[in-house]
């Protein structure tokens, strides 16, 4: 095929919050596919809270990124190259591959996306990754009852946007916490958030007891920190907490000490508990397929936050930590 393919390498491990300077742009040759092989070029990228704990070298419930090598994520791209049987040339892909102008692939892990039924950058988004999270996490873990009180941390991201609406689909009364006026006019008048604290301008404390005066049933934990420690405080009996994300905590150089929730949980009867979408590998067919029509149907909407350009996915991954995102952070490298 020829050509040169850009690639962003991992230079050096952050600490604390990552900077420029940790990430590295190159140039080689587009990769030749062997046998059973395909060649993918990047339509969209994704970047995800989730990859900060990948670059600090720590095995946890994925392998750290190595250093000098290229970075990967979540990808929808275009079938440009095939010796494998099962994928044609032209088909869209989706799947975990490089921060690179074209990915080499077995084919394992890639599914192929109907261009027809949804724009393909979803998969990446409201019927991908974010989506299923929210869908699994808090139908799974949280179980909503109509008449219920559920409040969100990071709510104005691609997790709870969609959390915050499937909780409004079963019947609950739905309480988000964002970091800016834009965000929480986006939940409140747009998504149908019953109530939003921007933990900017508003002491949380008060703010949750205001909001959530019946207490809270189920809390979708993406932030952690001070944040949580307050909705802590004010659960019901047999609460349920999801444990999503820890967003406040990924770029401290030592950790926070906080409150210990033990003794809440026990007086609450309470379940806290944590999970990666992984866990759900095996119903992921279920929650695309719910997703998708609910999507479709209009009764989930969703926002991109789409940065144009590869070189820019290590600025756009950056912004994440800074709250520049509203919805989901997507790189957009070619047309479609």
């Amino acid at each position: 095929m020829g050509g040169t393919n850009r690639c962003i390498l991992l230079r050096s491990r952050p600490d604390g919050m990552p900077s420029g300077e940790n990430f590295e742009l190159v140039e080689e040759g587009v990769p030749e596919p062997g046998e059973g092989e395909l060649v993918v070029q990047t339509i969209y990228l994704s970047v995800d809270p989730y990859m900060r704990g990948r670059m600090t070298g720590v095995r946890t419930y994925i392998s750290p990124f190595e250093t000098g090598k290229v970075l990967t994520g979540g990808v929808v791209g275009k079938v440009v190259e095939s010796r494998n049987p099962d994928f044609k040339e032209g088909e869209i892909v989706t799947g975990n591959l490089s921060w690179a102008d074209y990915s080499l692939s077995d084919g394992k892990h890639l599914r192929k996306l109907d261009p027809e039924s949804a724009p393909i950058s979803t998969s990446l988004g409201i019927v991908g990754m974010p989506g299923l999270t929210a869908y699994f996490g808090l139908l799974d873990i949280g179980k909503p009852k109509p008449g219920e009180t559920v409040v969100i941390s990071g709510a104005a991201g691609a997790v709870g946007t969609v959390a915050g609406q499937i909780a409004k689909l079963y019947g609950c009364k739905v309480v988000g916490i964002a970091g800016s006026k834009e965000k929480t006019s986006y939940l409140k008048k747009e998504l149908g958030f019953d109530a939003v604290i921007n933990y900017q301008r508003e002491e949380i404390s008060k703010a949750v007891k205001l909001h959530a005066a019946e207490g809270v049933d189920i809390y979708f934990d993406n932030v952690g920190g001070p944040i949580s420690d307050s909705v802590m405080r004010r659960i019901n009996y047999k609460a349920r907490i999801i444990l999503c994300g820890q967003i406040s905590q990924y770029n401290l150089k030592e950790p926070e000490k906080g409150p210990r929730v033990q003794g809440q949980l026990i007086q609450r009867s309470a379940l806290m508990q944590g999970f990666i979408v992984s866990d759900y590998a095996d119903r992921q067919e279920e929650g695309i397929k719910q997703l998708g029509q609910w999507v479709r149907d209009g009764k989930l909407k969703y926002r991109e936050n789409m940065v144009e350009g590869l070189e820019n996915a290590p600025q756009a991954f950056i912004g994440l930590f800074n709250g520049e995102n509203l919805g989901k952070q997507l790189v957009k490298v070619s047309e479609e």
